[in-house]
């Protein structure tokens, strides 16, 4: 019979050992020349450049942001505010008219006494107040019924 032999194989083969290239940078002839190494941290992967896409929207909204309500001079309106009602001072919601408007604030016009918060009466009976502000509200206008046999109650 013939018989084969086998090399053993050893079990664990060295690691290769990339080395990165090395630069010699010389300095002028008066300074003694010195080795600086410059390496590479990982040669194995090479760098991509990172591509931006183009971003989306960052908020979405189920409706445009914006004013809620848009006021207009001589529109008639309710502010939550200090007043007076039948001579008593009451903190709740009068009706006012919008005197003057800008893009940030509202200047509403009273035909009572209104009063700040720390306690003031306002001589002029007008307050401003933030277009965007919850104290603010329109008064919703009334419907007009032209005619009575079209006129459809509501039950």
């Amino acid at each position: 019979m013939k018989r084969t032999e086998f090399k053993a194989k050893p079990v664990a083969e060295k690691a290769r050992v990339v080395e990165a290239p090395v630069k010699l940078i010389a300095k002028p002839a008066t300074i003694k020349p010195t080795l600086v190494v410059k390496r590479v941290i990982n040669p194995l992967i090479p760098r991509r450049p990172i591509k931006r896409s183009q971003r989306a929207n960052q908020f979405t909204y189920m409706k445009a942001p914006g004013i809620e309500h848009a006021f207009d001079v001589g529109d008639t309106v309710e502010v939550f505010c200090d007043h007076e009602k039948s001579r008593e001072r009451i903190r709740g919601w009068v009706k006012g008219i919008v005197v003057q408007v800008d893009h940030k604030m509202v200047a509403v016009q009273f035909r009572s006494n209104v009063y700040l918060t720390d306690g003031w009466m306002v001589p002029d009976r007008i307050l401003w107040y933030p277009v965007n502000s919850e104290h603010i509200r329109p008064v919703p206008g009334k419907k007009v019924v032209k005619d009575k046999k079209d006129f459809i109650p509501d039950y």
